[in-house]
């Protein structure tokens, strides 16, 4: 099976960090190991999943083939700092760098391995095989949308691998890392244009004289519902919005409310805004 034997580290405990080797739990949890600077949060999260507690970022570099960096970008510089040379030692057998860092990619990553100073000298990047990943909020259900750009060095192999400890969490896919922060404009900060939305719709419920605990059920229900419909279906969802708007009807009422208020190009407008956020973010 291809998740036999592979040996997970989670360098940072938090939320996202979690939700991933929650959902990689599928290897075993004894497979899975936690490093935090707050050593509690570390052991919280190695009992919740039944995993174990390295006592060092190095320790965790020596003993895992999958190295999941779940710390904040501007911490991330620390962290490979300190585990590049446990890193240059294993030549042979490399194992494999995932970040969830904004702003980092992957070359700003492998050239922070490569240039750090070790006995007075510079040592090259030993060919590390380093992922960046971009999950979303849902991957604390397993409902997440995570989406993944890989180095070079990335055998077909190792590949299978990372996706099939992603899938835990979600849906997975691969793509060209030059289009990632589209991804991160789209899917990373969608759930929270999608909360608004749901939020907006319960009350508008509320304003028609529904109680606002059934507004709020009744309008997430609505988008969980529709949004399979589009998974689901194959239909484009403007054949699905066809499909509901009567000739004269209530929802073709709403519809025309909602592009007066130019509904579509705001939220076009929400994605690319955080779209050229992340690109700024990567550059600085």
């Amino acid at each position: 099976m291809i998740m036999e034997n592979i040996s997970i580290a989670c360098i940072g405990s938090g939320n996202m960090g979690f939700a991933l080797m929650k959902g990689a739990a599928g290897v075993g949890g004894a497979n899975i190991g936690f490093t935090d600077i707050d050593s509690e949060k570390s052991k919280a999260a190695a009992a919740a999943l039944g995993g174990t507690v390295f006592n060092s970022n190095t320790k965790a570099v020596e003993k895992s083939d999958f190295i999941f960096l779940a710390v904040k970008p501007k911490e991330l510089v620390n962290v490979l700092y300190e585990i590049t040379p446990a890193l240059k030692k294993r030549l042979v057998n490399t194992p494999v760098l995932v970040s969830m860092a904004a702003g980092w990619t992957i070359s700003k990553i492998q050239a922070a391995i490569g240039t750090v100073h070790v006995e007075g000298d510079y040592f090259p990047s030993p060919g590390i095989c380093v992922a960046r990943i971009m999950p979303n909020t849902p991957a604390l259900i397993s409902k997440g949308m995570t989406v993944y750009a890989a180095s070079p060095e990335f055998s077909e192999e190792k590949a299978a691998k990372l996706e099939a400890i992603l899938k835990g969490a979600g849906a997975v896919d691969k793509i060209d890392e030059n289009l990632l922060d589209a991804v991160t404009g789209l899917s990373g900060s969608g759930p929270a244009f999608v909360y608004l939305f749901i939020e907006a719709l319960a009350d508008g419920g509320v304003r028609a004289g529904l109680p606002r605990d059934k507004a709020l059920h009744y309008a997430a229900q609505t988008v969980f519902g529709s949004a399979a419909m589009v998974l689901e279906s194959g239909k484009h969802p403007g054949e699905l919005k066809d499909m509901v708007c009567s000739p004269g009807g209530t929802t073709i009422a709403g519809i025309t409310a909602l592009e007066t208020g130019a509904f579509r190009g705001t939220v076009m407008q929400a994605v690319e805004t955080a779209w050229l956020r992340a690109k700024e973010l990567v550059k600085a």
